[in-house]
């Protein structure tokens, strides 16, 4: 099985330089399968410029892209590779979370699985989570997994439109219980955006990081 240390360096692209970062709080973008770092990074001109905003590539080469994982249909799939990623990202977390406040999670499509188990492994240690378009992986159990320790104090954004093509019932039905048992949720359906971000949304989100972010 391959662990996070046979992963690259993770590729990193920032917001703002180096001597403008500290002591702002953190927002980690996390994107889709087959994308890569600058999918999520135009988002930050749209969001609240206190932030400072980290867009992180996938560490799996896929096709034009990369992926966090095999898709969770796939024979490769594994709830071990799950963790593997998210080690990966939170390894590199570990190195610059000290320079700020605060630190919140975006994710689209599988981002939003990547995001969720971040929090999911270290409870405690984000301020939010916005999910766009994704899912919550069924961990079944795994002992990695501390759901109990989630209490419903996390405020989570969870943006989709009920017509995605990709994320199939399956997926969402499981993603539902989840988020109403673990996290303070803010949920909103869009129409005709189908499996994707629009702007009506990123303006829902600016609103959140805000309220349960800048304003807390």
């Amino acid at each position: 099985m391959t662990s996070a240390d046979s992963f690259p360096a993770p590729v990193v692209l920032w917001s703002k330089p180096e001597e403008a970062r500290a002591g702002k709080p953190l927002l980690v973008l996390l994107h889709g399968y087959g994308a890569n770092e600058q999918d999520l990074l135009s988002l930050a001109d749209m969001l609240p410029e206190e932030f400072v905003v980290a867009s992180v590539r996938a560490p799996i080469a896929m096709g034009p892209g990369f992926t966090w994982f095999p898709l969770t249909g796939s024979v490769e799939y594994s709830i071990d590779a799950v963790k593997i990623a998210s080690s990966y990202v939170l390894d590199w977390l570990d190195g610059v979370k000290g320079n700020h406040p605060s630190v919140t999670l975006l994710g689209f499509s599988m981002g939003m699985a990547m995001a969720t188990t971040m929090l999911r492994q270290r409870p405690s240690d984000f301020a939010a989570v916005v999910g766009l378009s994704g899912f919550v992986v069924d961990s079944s159990d795994d002992a990695d997994f501390f759901d109990h320790e989630l209490d419903g104090g996390v405020p989570m954004f969870w943006g989709r439109d009920q017509q995605d093509p990709v994320i199939t019932p399956d997926k969402i039905e499981f993603t539902m219980g989840w988020v109403r048992k673990h996290v303070k949720l803010t949920k909103v359906l869009y129409t005709g955006m189908w499996h994707g971000i629009n702007q009506q949304e990123i303006g829902h989100v600016s609103e959140f990081l805000t309220h349960e972010v800048l304003n807390k």
